[in-house]
């Protein structure tokens, strides 16, 4: 009646692909995420994030613990360590605590940073870890 708005599967499979995971406000996890894609996140993250694109961590996003990624733009806070490999932008609002490693950075004016970083050396392309587990024995 509307016409036909089906889509082949190649068409559906890239458009996923392609697309940007997001964690909205309200949300938070604990533990380990490994994205593909770029991420944004609204919302908290308390682990290891590992992603092979763009970090956005928006204005109420909030990520504490390790996070590896390509291209990372910071407008919440972030606290731990942070390895880009390529650009760190780190926006007015921006609180980040923590080591950085990145091959270039920008900081604007109004922006908070407290911490070490390492810039200009190459950063080693981005491999996918798993997760270090805890040694859950007893001596």
């Amino acid at each position: 009646m509307f016409g036909n708005t089906k889509k082949s599967g190649s068409e559906n499979m890239q458009s996923s692909t392609t697309g940007i995971n997001t964690l909205v406000s309200g949300t938070t996890v604990e533990g380990t995420i490994t994205a593909q894609n770029d991420i944004r996140i609204d919302g908290v993250v308390d682990g290891i994030l590992n992603c092979k694109g763009k970090l956005i961590i928006g204005q109420e996003g909030r990520v504490e613990g390790q996070a590896t990624c390509q291209n990372a733009v910071i407008e919440g806070n972030f606290q731990g360590s942070l390895t880009v490999q390529d650009v760190l932008d780190v926006r007015e609002n921006a609180n980040v605590v923590g080591d950085i490693k990145t091959g270039k950075l920008n900081i604007q004016q109004g922006a908070i940073f407290n911490g070490n970083c390492d810039m200009g050396k190459k950063i080693k392309s981005i491999q996918a870890e798993p997760a270090k587990e805890a040694n859950a024995s007893a001596s």
